[in-house]
């Protein structure tokens, strides 16, 4: 009954982001404006149901708080949205830093430096080119918040490939929204792009999660039943 209902707030969700992503496409504000804010929800309720972690869910409502402050243009409202979605990535790096690799040896450590690596890059790219645009006032709290959301993008990279993929995405959608911030030429409709990426962000990094969480309780219940037929 439980992977039922998660399948239907799943489509919910689905359903959710297409009506999101076609109001932006089609320049109708009152789609995304209603559409937007029953993405994380929705999110957060197939988690609940599936039997998540606590952290997964409360990483998701923090984006919810994020996104229902950002469909506000205040200066005031930006900052606390970003405040919100530094919780949730906060709540992201305890939920990877708990769960640990997929596999009992991890990823071999040339792998992991070459990703520490890259991230480091992106983020001292990303920050140095739009620190002389940014407003005075937003820089340091940008690179804060960058800081932390690479730490969350390279720390999804334990649990596999799709949350790994969710979290590069997310600093994807940052990073769009960063360029706008800075006043840095943008892709026509960028508010599509912004919630194209963000929405499959936090889509894989549920599946990522969810299925790393699958993944070792499979080898415990065969190592379970193992026990339960040894003389």
């Amino acid at each position: 009954m439980n992977e039922r209902h998660g399948r239907v707030l799943l489509g919910a969700f689905a359903l959710a982001a297409v009506v999101d992503l076609v109001s932006l496409a089609a320049g109708f504000d009152a789609g995304h404006t209603v559409a937007k804010p029953l993405l994380m929800p929705l999110l957060a309720a197939h988690v609940v149901v599936r039997g998540g972690p606590r952290l997964l869910v409360a990483a998701l409502l923090c984006g919810w708080g994020g996104d229902v402050l950002l469909l506000s243009d205040a200066d005031a409202a930006f900052l606390m949205g970003m405040t919100s979605f530094a919780a949730g990535h906060v709540c992201y790096l305890l939920l990877f830093r708990n769960s640990g690799p997929l596999r009992e040896n991890g990823a071999p450590r040339a792998r992991g430096a070459w990703l520490a690596g890259g991230y480091a890059v992106a983020l001292v790219v990303t920050v140095t080119l739009l620190w002389p645009d940014l407003p005075a006032d937003l820089r340091v709290p940008v690179a804060g918040y960058s800081l932390l959301l690479t730490a969350m993008a390279y720390g999804a990279t334990r649990l596999g490939f799709v949350a790994g993929l969710g979290g590069a995405l997310f600093m994807l959608s940052d990073a769009l929204i960063a360029t706008g911030v800075a006043d840095r030429p943008q892709l026509p409709r960028p508010d599509l792009w912004i919630m194209l990426t963000y929405a499959a962000a936090q889509f894989l990094l549920v599946r990522g999660v969810l299925g790393s969480l699958g993944a070792r309780s499979a080898p415990a219940a065969a190592h379970g039943a193992m026990r339960s037929t040894t003389p």
